[in-house]
């Protein structure tokens, strides 16, 4: 059935974890716990792997990485050793909750979902692209002429992202404040001023305050030092959003039902696990002469004819087989690839040891099995270092296989994999109930079930979550 309410609004609020959110924070949230209060929340469970991109798109299309054959920002061209390129909205090609909206003739606003540059044409859309949008100075919405209206509401500069992994965490704080508040600008303009039955946003700036900062206000961090002088940043932002949601709720007005829903969580890095060195010392990667100085996998002199397999740094791993026949200079003979594979997943997950001397509890990925269907430039192994607590950093040259800081800059959080769900009604009183079992895939079903749009039967992953559909 339709839902009562004629429009619906989902707030995106990258990286958020429900142990910020829903419990250290939540009484200092005035209208983010009204909503609590009244409606629905839960834990909502991410997708593998828990990365910004994929995931906004695995919630708004309800299928998962493989199908869409994107696990993160940076994918390796085809079988290079060295070739990459990142994923931008030309790489998304399943149907999204907006497209199956437009062709219905339902307007949607859509405000920096990721990957949303270049933005697309769509009708009965208007779009302003996401944060890898390269400058002010590209199109970066749809219709053109919208990006006069966001640079006017924006007193001439709009802010798509932030530089964190920086030492001047003054510098940050101070640019993270004011793109927020400009995002929140353009997000009361566009609906106030623009026709909508579905309206999405997302602010990346979470995401950014937690990998620059989480260090000054978590006491478990390993790097925590009481009494900091960001100790209280990040009540300082949340508070500072929590009063722009209630302006922009009240701008969707009595009649429609708003979502606040992040695509992972957040929590504190332990540290970065040199998987190279690692694959090195194992006899997997060779290199022609010893690595002297730290350097990226991609700049060094590696020897392919003895190599069998390298890896890729990031919150996860990815690992790579050099294959006869499959990559130029390959060595594992095709029939023996399920073999290797084998070997090495059993070495990762039963011998690497933290810096302490304990067993890590390491999770390995073969995306075909993970996936069912695993589309596009796939790595072909996945690997998360105890339970994603440590990065995976992809130099080499390090005197450790343990960093305390991350490879390519500083950063003191990494993903996890529940971030939040809330759910509020004006017209429904929900009393706070709290939902079991969501999962991010859920949401695109969910959402055309409440517009009354029948199932597509092309491989949907989610389920409709009967309580918020109103069944």
């Amino acid at each position: 059935m339709q839902h009562k309410g004629t429009k619906v609004a989902i707030i995106g609020l990258d990286s958020v974890p429900p142990e910020l959110m829903f419990s250290k924070l939540l009484g200092k949230l005035p209208n983010i716990k009204h909503m609590y209060d009244k409606g629905l929340h839960g834990n909502l469970t991410t997708c593998h792997p828990p990365i910004t991109v994929p995931a906004w798109m695995v919630m708004m299309t309800g299928k998962n990485p493989g199908k869409l054959g994107i696990y993160g920002f940076r994918h390796r061209k085809g079988h290079s050793y060295k070739d990459g390129y990142i994923v931008n909205s030309a790489h998304v090609n399943e149907e999204t909750v907006w497209q199956a909206l437009a062709r219905q003739g339902r307007k949607s606003i859509i405000l920096a979902i990721p990957p949303g540059y270049p933005p697309k044409q769509i009708e009965n859309c208007n779009i302003v692209s996401c944060f890898i949008t390269p400058s002010m100075e590209k199109s970066f919405t749809y219709p053109a002429e919208l990006k006069d209206e966001v640079l006017n509401v924006a007193n001439g500069k709009y802010i798509f992202d932030v530089t964190f992994r920086t030492e001047n965490r003054d510098a940050i704080k101070k640019e993270l404040f004011e793109m927020t508040e400009k995002r929140f600008d353009v997000a009361e303009y566009l609906a106030e001023n623009k026709p909508w039955d579905f309206f999405i946003m997302h602010e990346i700036g979470f995401d950014r305050l937690h990998h620059a900062f989480w260090k000054f206000f978590d006491p478990t961090h390993p790097k925590y030092v009481k009494g900091n002088q960001y100790e209280h940043l990040d009540e300082e932002y949340y508070k500072m959003v929590d009063g722009r949601i209630g302006r922009l709720v009240n701008v969707f007005g009595e009649d429609c039902v708003t979502f606040i829903l992040s695509d992972h969580g957040s929590k504190g890095m332990r540290g970065a696990f040199c998987v190279n060195q690692w694959l090195e010392r194992e006899g997997y990667l060779a290199f022609k002469s010893p690595v002297a100085d730290v350097t990226d996998i991609d700049k060094a002199d590696v020897d392919w004819t003895k190599t069998k397999a390298w890896g890729w740094g990031g919150y996860y791993a990815r690992i790579f087989f050099n294959v006869k026949g499959r990559e130029p200079n390959g060595i594992i003979d095709p029939n023996n690839l399920s073999l290797e594979k084998k070997k090495l997943v059993e070495k990762i997950k039963n011998t690497i040891l933290d810096d302490d001397g304990r067993k890590m509890n390491n999770l390995v990925f073969e995306p075909d099995e993970l996936y069912g269907i695993a589309k596009g430039d796939k790595p072909d192994l996945m690997v998360y270092f105890g339970d994603l607590d440590w990065r995976s950093a992809g130099t080499i040259g390090h005197n450790s296989l343990y960093l305390s800081e991350n490879d390519t800059g500083p950063d003191d959080s990494v993903h996890s994999m529940n971030g939040i769900f809330l759910m509020y009604d004006p017209h429904r009183n929900l009393r706070g109930k709290e939902l079991k079992g969501l999962k991010i895939e859920d949401i695109a079903p969910t959402l055309l079930q409440m517009y009354g749009i029948n199932l597509p039967d092309n491989g949907i992953d989610g389920r409709v979550i009967r309580e918020v559909a109103g069944l």
